[in-house]
């Protein structure tokens, strides 16, 4: 098993340094700054302590330093993995819709963690980047929760909001997932620093090795 996922890794990665511009130090992630007033910019550690994880554990060269880039810019098509969270609302503009669109269908990938009260205004900002799709919920079947860390039951359950199961939603774009959207869930307060929200070891290595399955899942596709 040790020797499979050793290969299939390799696989990735000479995928990822052949199809996506990047920095030369390794794979990054950006953080996606929007407009509508939700704390987009919340918990700077996150990536930073996922992708040290990542390059701990797998054999994906990683540049772990914070990056946001503005929605309405041309920058965004230079990352292939971008993140988006917070607390409350969003609005896109529809030139931003627009162009959110064309980097997804040009092969980028986009994921949505509802840091709280995120559902509402992502369901409906989504729909003016894709008008024609919805969010379809995920099967625990799917690769995204054993393509290298097992997950039995779906999305891990980092913190409780409303007492509700934790779920992972996606919009595809012909058979390949371009978003990914966790709710009731919260991966992403899980990467962050321990004292931040005081999170238990072992609720923080889950959210690590979920957002690393999220990363290897979308380098693969």
């Amino acid at each position: 098993m040790i020797i499979k996922k050793i290969f299939f890794l390799i696989a990735i990665l000479f995928c990822f340094i052949n199809t996506y511009p990047q920095n030369e130090d390794g794979f990054q992630i950006a953080r996606l700054k929007y407009s509508g007033g939700g704390d987009w910019y919340n918990d700077p550690s996150a990536e930073v302590n996922l992708l040290k994880f990542v390059q701990a554990n797998t054999n994906i060269k990683t540049d772990a330093e914070y990056k946001f880039v503005d929605i309405s810019s041309d920058e965004i098509f230079s990352y292939p993995f971008l993140f988006l969270t917070g607390h409350g609302n969003i609005v896109l503009s529809d030139d931003e819709a627009k162009r959110l669109r064309t980097y997804l269908e040009s092969g980028g990938f986009l994921y949505i963690d509802d840091d709280y009260g995120l559902d509402k205004a992502i369901r409906r900002e989504m729909k003016k980047v894709f008008p024609d799709k919805n969010f379809v919920e995920l099967p625990f079947s799917n690769k995204i929760f054993n393509i290298f860390y097992k997950f039995d039951n779906g999305t891990p359950k980092i913190h409780e909001h409303d007492k509700k199961a934790p779920q992972s939603f996606g919009i595809f774009i012909g058979d390949r997932l371009a978003v990914l959207y966790t709710y009731e869930s919260n991966p992403s307060d899980g990467w962050a620093d321990p004292e931040v929200h005081n999170d238990p070891q072992n609720k923080r290595d889950e959210a690590l090795k979920f957002g690393t399955n999220i990363i290897i899942y979308a380098l693969s596709k």
